[in-house]
Parts: structure tokens; C-alpha cells; sequence
């Protein structure tokens, strides 16, 4: 029998005795199929219906014709029987639709469930089966533009597929708001899971709610003290250090399993290759437009490699929207290759066919990272360098590049990698291409004239609850100061929330917002003292204020992402304004409030040491980088497993390389 056939019309010669005989005979066949479908009669309903289809072609007959079919083990058949009877127009013909579309998806009829799905994508907006189905198929597909319309549906509904689907559908952009809605529905559910706790508290932080932050930590800070470290697997290596300071937790996050084996990495380092004169050195982002944080600290380094003794070439998946920002530096910094349109497995093999000694990661575990392509044997040195303060997790690396204050003594039992440690400092700094700091007056920028001016211009997930708490003390001990901050709408209310709980009036907070990059250099100046955050400290953030002359205050930290500044400071002359713990902190904090002559020798010793120091003196610093690439390289040559490596320092430099 086929389904889709037209109205009997064996009998149309004769034609009907009465008006109302074809309907009766209809009501009969109908009436005995579904008498013998209720009874399990199946194959006797279905020559009933098989008669029925020549007299009438009602929704009703395609319902009990699906149903049937069904128990019969025909899916597919049913599917077509549900979708005719869908097509009939009644007020029930999107359900009907819903059931063909569900049996097409169940059978792998792909297209046909789309068919059926796609005009009913407006429903899908708040049904759950519809936004199933259509997301399936076209995450499957990896068609992902219109996967955030299913978000919403998928993550209210009460059944666990849908729950996991929209989990799956959740992207990395801690913008989305799709995603943050989706988080919060999902965790509402699933309250105990820590999975979504993780997601929800990342969401919370990046909104500075400290009210849920409060309320959650105390649950981490249980399983944590109990020794249940697994429950840090859930969580994003990079959102994990926002919070945790403590290294050896530092080394969990986000570390279910590492996805090879030990032997893949020993293959690796024992493949074929060909070492040339040069050092073949390949550098692997997606931050290589000069707008971005990473460049205004490389940029300079990458046009200062030794020609005579490397070759540099850039692996590129730099979004076409960011290199329409850039302002033609790219040219400078060596050989381009784009390897957004191809695989991790594809991209190795262009990194080996390209010859690669040394392949520098330059992102880690922060957005838009390829870090996969590591775990295809792309080089015979593999290392990660400046973009995620920590170890990496899950990732083939040999070294991880840092100093003496980030990676010391001790350390080394956290991290997965072997440490490189350059002698001054881990980060380049680019003297050439930043705009030189002129200032501009307090009054322009909306700040009183005579007030005590603390600043912060890191980013406000940054500011975490102890930082917070911190600058509330420090807030409260001077009370002729203000707290310059620079935050996120969505982070201001909740800011200011806290610190007016506390006490803190609100006439005291002045917020601003991020600006051309030029204009940013010139504000900061305006304050007297910038204040640091704990465990994640400011990086290009510290550096930027340090270049235009305003002191930064830090404490020792307790993991990588928390020494950060105290390595800055020392680099350009001045660790007294690295304190010894959170009370020395603000201890000095208030101390500098009431001595601003000692303001005013901080900033002169930054204007002398800025051309005299090592942080802006990129050529040193490229020097010191090359001779650890060198003994990389020289390790891997005698087939020399990689090991702690500690750079030796140059010859100071006698007066200024400022051009």
C-alpha cells in the first residue's frame, strides 16, 4: 500500500446508490480499524484503512493509519502518515506535524524532519520537541547560526535530553546573553550539579553578583577542604583562576582526562625532522592584529627576532572581523599562514610540512584558542607562552615560558609542563608602537581636583569578592579618597551594590568605561595610586599604567596569575610597592594616601627607569627569549627529554634604548 495514493476510484463507473453511501462505508471501515487496532488486530486495521484511503482522506484516517503502521514497526511509513495527516489543516496539524517530524528524526530521515521542522520554527521558539529535533540535526551539521533560538526552550524543559542538548548548544562568549539565560534555567533544575554550578558562578562573576558568589562559595570551599578536587574539572582553566589562587588546585581545572597518551607525546619528540641553520620558530593565536592586548606586548619582539638566526612564522586564526581592525603592522611580524578553515589534525600537518623546531602557543585556555592542534604531533617542541597564566591541561606541551617571581621555586610540582624562565621578566613589552602618556586633566575626566584617587582598569570579573573586600577596607581607613574603576555595565550595579552595603558612599565610586587606546594611556596618569587585584592580577593592565607613569600596588601572590605585577614592578625597578600579604597591602595602600611625596618619588623613578629598566626594553627581552628557544632546541637535538630551563641574563644594558 503506498500511502501517499489518491482516492480509489475502482467503482467510479458505477457510481454511488445514494448520497450518504460513501460516508457510511466510511464510518464502517473506520469505526472496525479502530475496533481492531484497540484490540491488537493490527494487520486486520490495516486492510481495513487500506479500503478506507479509496473512499476517504480525512487527518482522523491518517492518525489511526500512523498509529498502526507504528506497531507494526513501520516508522518511516508512520512519519508519512502523520505528516499527511498534519497537512489536512486542522487544530491539530502542528502536533501531527511534530509527531512525523520526531518518527523522521528517530528513523535518521534527517532531511525530511527538517522539511517538516523548518516552517515550524517559530514554535520551536517555545517547544521543546520542535527546537530538539531542528538543533540536533544542525549541531550535527555544525550549522551553528541559529542554534541560539533553541537555548531559551531547551533549558525550561523538565526532560533531561533537552537539559543536555542546551548545555551542548552553550557557546564560550561569557557575552551571550542566550547563554547566561540558559545557565541560570539550567542550574535552577539542577541545583547539586557541579558542572552548572560552575557555568552559573562564571556568569556571576562576570556580573561582579557577589550576593550568589557568597552564596555558592561556601559549598566549593566544603568539598575542597574534604579533599574533593574533582569538583574543579567542571570549570574553565581560565575563569578558575579568577578565583582560585592556589596552585595546586590551579592544576585540576578543567583536567577530566588527558585526551593521548604519554606514548603520543614520545612519538613526537622522536619523529623525523630536519634541523636547519635557522631556528624555525612558529607562533599559533588568534589575537595577531595590532589592536589586541597579546600584540601591544609582542608585536615589537616579533619585528626584533635575529634574522640571521630565526625564522618566524605566524599560524593565524585571527577572525576576519579583527583583521579588519588592524592598522597593517602584520606585515612586519613574519610569515603568515591562515588555518581558520582547517582542522587541528589539518593545521599539524601544515605546521610539519613547514619544518617548525619550536611551535609557541600564544593563547592557552582563553577564548578562541586552537590548542588541540598540539595534540597532532605539529612540533618537535611545543610550549605556551603569555596568553593563559597557569599550566594547560589536556595539552601536549613541553614547556611553559615564565620568570623567576610567576614560576618559582616549588612550583614546578603544579604544573604539567617544563618551566622556561627568562631572567627578568616573562612578558614583552612593546616601548615603540604605544602612545606616549601626556596626560589630561582631572576636571575632564569628572574627577575632583584635591580627592586621593585610587584606580583600577582591569577587567571586572577581576575584581573578585577578596579584592573587593580589600578596596572596602582600604575605602574606609581613608576617608578623603575615591575608587576610579572601570567596569562593565552589566558589573556596575553590582559593584556599587557592595561597596554602598559596606558603607562606602556612592558619591566616593566614579566608574568609566573602556576608550580608544590612546585616550586610556593618557587618563591614567590622573590617579595617584592604581590598585591590583588578587589572584588575578592586571597584566597588559599593570604594564599600561606603569608606562604611563602611575604606581601600581600588589601583593605576593600564591600562583601564576597572582605574581604577575610583582614580576612587572621588579622589572622596572620597584618592588617596594610589592607588599607582603592582603594586610600589608592595605596597610601600604593607606600609608600612600597619607604620602604623597612618596606618590611623587614613585612616579619620578617611573619616568626614569622607563628607558632604563628591562620591562620596555623589547630588544633584551627578544635576546633573552631566543637564547630559550636555543636551549630548547639544543635539548631536543640530542634526543634530550625537556627539562627545567633557568635563561641567564644579559650584560645590563648601559643607558637608554629608547628610539
Amino acid at each position: 500500500m503506498s500511502i501517499e495514493s489518491g482516492p480509489g476510484r475502482e467503482n467510479a463507473d458505477r457510481g454511488p446508490t445514494h448520497a450518504t453511501e460513501p460516508q457510511l462505508n466510511a464510518h464502517a471501515l473506520f469505526t472496525n480499524a479502530s475496533r481492531q487496532y484497540q484490540k491488537g488486530q493490527y494487520t486486520e486495521a490495516l486492510n481495513q484503512l487500506n479500503h478506507l484511503m479509496n473512499i476517504s482522506r480525512e487527518a482522523k484516517t491518517f492518525v489511526l493509519l500512523a498509529k498502526v503502521l507504528l506497531k507494526l514497526g513501520f516508522k518511516t511509513d508512520a512519519a508519512r502518515a502523520y505528516q499527511l495527516a498534519g497537512e489536512e489543516k486542522g487544530s491539530r496539524s502542528e502536533h501531527y506535524l511534530t509527531e512525523a517530524m520526531k518518527l523522521h528524526f528517530a528513523c535518521g530521515n534527517e532531511d525530511e524532519a527538517l522539511s517538516i521542522g523548518l516552517p515550524l520554527l517559530e514554535k520551536a521558539k517555545t517547544d521543546p520537541e520542535i527546537a530538539f529535533i531542528i538543533a540536533s540535526i544542525f549541531l550535527k551539521r555544525d550549522q551553528k547560526e541559529i542554534l541560539g533560538l533553541f537555548k531559551a526552550p531547551l533549558s525550561t524543559s523538565t526532560n533531561i535530553q533537552h537539559q543536555s542538548l542546551a548545555f551542548k548548544l552553550l557557546t564560550a562568549d561569557i557575552d551571550d546573553a542566550q547563554d547566561r539565560d540558559a545557565v541560570v534555567n539550567l542550574f535552577r533544575k539542577n541545583p547539586k550539579s557541579t558542572v552548572l554550578r560552575a557555568a552559573y558562578l562564571v556568569f556571576a562573576r562576570e556580573a561582579n553578583d557577589y550576593v550568589e558568589i557568597e552564596k555558592h562559595y561556601p559549598d566549593i570551599q566544603k568539598a575542597l577542604d574534604a579533599g574533593r578536587y574533582e569538583i574543579l574539572t567542571a570549570e574553565s582553566p581560565y575563569y578558575h583562576v579568577t578565583w582560585c589562587g592556589d596552585e595546586k588546585l590551579n592544576r585540576w581545572a578543567g583536567a577530566r582526562n588527558r585526551p593521548f597518551a604519554s606514548a603520543i607525546t614520545e612519538a613526537r619528540r622522536n619523529m623525523p625532522h630536519q634541523w636547519a641553520k635557522k631556528i624555525r620558530i612558529g607562533y599559533l593565536s588568534a589575537d595577531f592584529w595590532d589592536q589586541h592586548a597579546t600584540m601591544k606586548l609582542l608585536q615589537a619582539v616579533l619585528e626584533l627576532h635575529d634574522p640571521e638566526k630565526f625564522e618566524v612564522t605566524l599560524f593565524c586564526h585571527t577572525k576576519e572581523s579583527n583583521l579588519a581592525r588592524d592598522r597593517g603592522n602584520r606585515i612586519n611580524w613574519g610569515r603568515i599562514i591562515r588555518i581558520n578553515d582547517m582542522s587541528d589534525e589539518e593545521a599539524a600537518r601544515v605546521v610539519r610540512a613547514e619544518g617548525i623546531d619550536i611551535l609557541v602557543d600564544l593563547k592557552g585556555h582563553t577564548l578562541d584558542n586552537r590548542l588541540k592542534i598540539l595534540n597532532h604531533q605539529a612540533a618537535p617542541v611545543q610550549v605556551s607562552w603569555l596568553g593563559f597564566p597557569g599550566t594547560t591541561a589536556n595539552v601536549d606541551v613541553d614547556y611553559v615560558i615564565g620568570d623567576l617571581y610567576v614560576l618559582p621555586e616549588g612550583s614546578q610540582e603544579h604544573y604539567y609542563e617544563k618551566f622556561c624562565r627568562l631572567p627578568e621578566t616573562y612578558q614583552p613589552n612593546d616601548p615603540y608602537h604605544r602612545p606616549r602618556p601626556y596626560g589630561i586633566a582631572r576636571r575632564d575626566l569628572g574627577l575632583p581636583e584635591e580627592a586621593f584617587v585610587f584606580a583600577s582598569f582591569n577587567a571586572s570579573r577581576k575584581i573578585s569578592l577578596q579584592t573587593i573586600n580589600l578596596w572596602i577596607e582600604i575605602l574606609r581607613r581613608t576617608p578623603d579618597s575615591i575608587l576610579w574603576l572601570m567596569c562593565k555595565r552589566d558589573a556596575q550595579a553590582n559593584i556599587l551594590r557592595k561597596l554602598q552595603s559596606s558603607g562606602i558612599a556612592s558619591k566616593r565610586i566614579i566608574l568609566c568605561s573602556k576608550t580608544a587606546y590612546a585616550e586610556h594611556i593618557n587618563r591614567l596618569p590622573a590617579a595617584d595610586l592604581g590598585l591590583d587585584t588578587y589572584p588575578y592580577n592586571g597584566h597588559t593592565t599593570t604594564s599600561e599604567q606603569l608606562w604611563a607613569g602611575l604606581p601600581v600596588l600588589t601583593f605576593k601572590g600564591t600562583n601564576f596569575a597572582s605574581r604577575v605585577s610583582e614580576s612587572l614592578l621588579n622589572a622596572i625597578g620597584l618592588p617596594q610597592l610589592v607588599a607582603a600579604d592582603s594586610e600589608a597591602y592595605v596597610a601600604e595602600a593607606v600609608a600612600l594616601y597619607e604620602n604623597r611625596e612618596k606618590i611623587a618619588e614613585y612616579r619620578k623613578a617611573l619616568e626614569e627607569n622607563r628607558f632604563r629598566m628591562p620591562l620596555f626594553d623589547a630588544e633584551r627581552f627578544c635576546r633573552h627569549l631566543e637564547r630559550g628557544y636555543e636551549m630548547m632546541v639544543d635539548r631536543a637535538k640530542q634526543k634530550l627529554a625537556p627539562d627545567h630551563i633557568d635563561v641567564p641574563a644579559l650584560p645590563p644594558r648601559d643607558g637608554s634604548f629608547e628610539r
